[in-house]
Protein backbone atom coordinates (compact mmCIF):
# COMPACT_ATOMS: atom_id res chain seq x y z
CA UNK A 1 0.00 0.00 0.00
CA UNK A 2 1.12 3.41 -0.54
CA UNK A 3 1.29 5.28 2.15
CA UNK A 4 0.91 8.52 0.21
CA UNK A 5 -2.31 6.98 -0.67
CA UNK A 6 -3.71 7.07 3.31
CA UNK A 7 -5.64 9.91 4.76
CA UNK A 8 -2.50 9.27 7.84
CA UNK A 9 0.03 12.05 6.74
CA UNK A 10 -3.04 14.88 6.92
CA UNK A 11 -3.15 16.94 10.43
CA UNK A 12 -6.63 19.09 10.82
CA UNK A 13 -7.35 20.80 13.87
CA UNK A 14 -10.17 20.55 16.07
CA UNK A 15 -12.23 23.25 17.04
CA UNK A 16 -10.08 24.24 20.08
CA UNK A 17 -7.48 24.94 17.99
CA UNK A 18 -5.56 21.87 18.90
CA UNK A 19 -3.31 19.65 15.83
CA UNK A 20 -4.65 16.53 15.02
CA UNK A 21 -2.98 13.83 13.34
CA UNK A 22 -5.30 11.71 11.14
CA UNK A 23 -2.78 8.67 11.81
CA UNK A 24 -4.29 8.68 15.57
CA UNK A 25 -7.04 7.24 13.49
CA UNK A 26 -5.37 3.94 11.99
CA UNK A 27 -7.48 0.68 12.08
CA UNK A 28 -10.47 2.31 12.35
CA UNK A 29 -13.48 2.72 9.55
CA UNK A 30 -14.01 5.96 9.42
CA UNK A 31 -16.70 8.54 7.67
CA UNK A 32 -15.21 12.43 6.85
CA UNK A 33 -18.12 14.66 6.25
CA UNK A 34 -18.36 17.92 5.63
CA UNK A 35 -20.96 19.63 7.44
CA UNK A 36 -22.92 22.98 8.10
CA UNK A 37 -25.43 24.59 10.56
CA UNK A 38 -27.91 26.22 8.47
CA UNK A 39 -28.27 23.63 5.94
CA UNK A 40 -31.71 21.24 4.97
CA UNK A 41 -29.49 18.23 5.54
CA UNK A 42 -28.32 19.70 9.20
CA UNK A 43 -30.72 17.18 10.73
CA UNK A 44 -28.07 14.58 9.14
CA UNK A 45 -26.18 15.66 11.95
CA UNK A 46 -28.22 13.33 14.41
CA UNK A 47 -28.36 10.22 12.29
CA UNK A 48 -24.58 10.72 11.93
CA UNK A 49 -24.24 10.78 15.68
CA UNK A 50 -26.23 7.81 15.93
CA UNK A 51 -24.27 5.84 13.34
CA UNK A 52 -21.02 6.44 15.20
CA UNK A 53 -23.14 5.31 18.70
CA UNK A 54 -24.30 2.21 16.77
CA UNK A 55 -20.42 1.17 15.14
CA UNK A 56 -17.92 3.14 17.57
CA UNK A 57 -17.53 0.10 19.83
CA UNK A 58 -16.17 -1.91 16.51
CA UNK A 59 -13.77 0.41 15.39
CA UNK A 60 -16.12 3.41 13.50
CA UNK A 61 -15.68 6.78 13.84
CA UNK A 62 -17.47 9.91 12.23
CA UNK A 63 -15.04 13.22 11.66
CA UNK A 64 -17.45 16.35 11.00
CA UNK A 65 -15.52 19.06 9.34
CA UNK A 66 -17.86 22.72 9.35
CA UNK A 67 -17.57 24.66 5.67
CA UNK A 68 -19.09 27.70 4.18
CA UNK A 69 -18.50 26.58 0.56
CA UNK A 70 -22.45 26.07 -0.23
CA UNK A 71 -24.61 28.85 0.09
CA UNK A 72 -23.22 30.21 3.32
CA UNK A 73 -24.72 27.55 5.50
CA UNK A 74 -22.34 27.51 7.67
CA UNK A 75 -21.67 31.30 9.55
CA UNK A 76 -20.34 29.89 12.96
CA UNK A 77 -17.35 29.91 13.83
CA UNK A 78 -15.22 27.71 16.52
CA UNK A 79 -16.89 26.67 19.88
CA UNK A 80 -19.81 28.26 18.30
CA UNK A 81 -20.10 24.99 15.63
CA UNK A 82 -19.18 22.67 18.43
CA UNK A 83 -22.00 24.06 21.00
CA UNK A 84 -24.77 24.34 18.00
CA UNK A 85 -23.87 20.53 17.21
CA UNK A 86 -23.59 19.25 20.68
CA UNK A 87 -26.75 21.59 22.00
CA UNK A 88 -29.06 20.66 18.86
CA UNK A 89 -28.46 16.95 17.88
CA UNK A 90 -26.00 15.79 20.18
CA UNK A 91 -23.27 15.32 18.31
CA UNK A 92 -20.12 13.90 20.08
CA UNK A 93 -17.86 13.24 17.24
CA UNK A 94 -14.99 15.23 16.64
CA UNK A 95 -15.60 18.36 15.04
CA UNK A 96 -12.88 20.08 13.68
CA UNK A 97 -12.10 23.85 12.38
CA UNK A 98 -14.31 25.35 9.73
CA UNK A 99 -12.43 24.65 6.40
CA UNK A 100 -12.90 25.31 2.43
CA UNK A 101 -13.53 21.74 1.32
CA UNK A 102 -13.86 22.27 -2.86
CA UNK A 103 -11.80 24.73 -5.42
CA UNK A 104 -8.63 25.69 -5.76
CA UNK A 105 -8.57 27.03 -1.47
CA UNK A 106 -9.41 23.65 -0.91
CA UNK A 107 -8.03 21.97 2.23
CA UNK A 108 -5.19 19.32 1.39
CA UNK A 109 -7.20 16.78 3.02
CA UNK A 110 -10.31 17.43 0.75
CA UNK A 111 -8.43 17.70 -2.34
CA UNK A 112 -6.90 14.38 -1.29
CA UNK A 113 -10.54 13.12 -0.81
CA UNK A 114 -12.23 14.06 -4.12
CA UNK A 115 -9.31 13.53 -6.50
CA UNK A 116 -8.63 9.97 -7.91
CA UNK A 117 -5.38 11.02 -8.71
CA UNK A 118 -4.22 11.54 -5.47
CA UNK A 119 -6.24 8.90 -3.39
CA UNK A 120 -5.83 6.34 -6.04
CA UNK A 121 -9.30 4.78 -5.73
CA UNK A 122 -12.15 7.63 -6.43
CA UNK A 123 -12.82 10.66 -7.71
CA UNK A 124 -16.00 12.87 -5.90
CA UNK A 125 -15.74 16.56 -4.75
CA UNK A 126 -18.64 17.49 -2.76
CA UNK A 127 -21.38 19.21 -4.30
CA UNK A 128 -23.00 20.50 -1.58
CA UNK A 129 -22.85 20.06 2.45
CA UNK A 130 -22.87 16.43 4.00
CA UNK A 131 -20.80 14.63 1.18
CA UNK A 132 -19.76 11.71 3.49
CA UNK A 133 -16.22 9.74 2.51
CA UNK A 134 -15.56 6.22 3.67
CA UNK A 135 -12.48 5.24 4.74
CA UNK A 136 -11.61 2.21 5.66
CA UNK A 137 -9.15 0.43 8.49
CA UNK A 138 -5.98 1.06 6.15
CA UNK A 139 -6.60 5.05 5.47
CA UNK A 140 -8.11 4.36 2.05
CA UNK A 141 -10.98 6.26 0.43
CA UNK A 142 -13.41 3.53 -0.51
CA UNK A 143 -16.50 4.81 -1.17
CA UNK A 144 -18.86 8.21 -0.79
CA UNK A 145 -22.31 9.34 -0.47
CA UNK A 146 -23.88 12.14 -1.75
CA UNK A 147 -25.82 14.42 0.60
CA UNK A 148 -29.28 12.95 -0.15
CA UNK A 149 -28.10 9.83 1.26
CA UNK A 150 -28.95 9.10 4.89
CA UNK A 151 -26.69 8.48 7.00
CA UNK A 152 -28.94 5.54 8.67
CA UNK A 153 -29.65 4.48 4.57
CA UNK A 154 -29.11 0.47 4.66
CA UNK A 155 -26.61 0.97 2.10
CA UNK A 156 -24.53 3.30 4.17
CA UNK A 157 -24.86 0.64 7.26
CA UNK A 158 -23.99 -2.16 5.03
CA UNK A 159 -20.70 -0.79 3.45
CA UNK A 160 -19.47 0.21 7.30
CA UNK A 161 -20.42 -3.35 8.64
CA UNK A 162 -18.37 -5.27 6.17
CA UNK A 163 -15.60 -2.92 6.36
CA UNK A 164 -15.53 -3.51 9.84
CA UNK A 165 -15.53 -7.27 9.30
CA UNK A 166 -12.53 -6.54 6.99
CA UNK A 167 -9.29 -8.06 8.63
Amino acid sequence: MNPDQTIYPFKVKLLNGTEKTLADYKGKVLMVVNTASGCGFTPQLKELQELREAYQDKGFEVLGFPSNDFGKQEPLDGSAIGEFCEVNYGVQFPIFEKIMVRGSHAHPLFKFLSDKKLNGNLSSTPKWNFHKYLIDKNGKVVDYFYSFTKPNASKVKKKIQRLLEEK
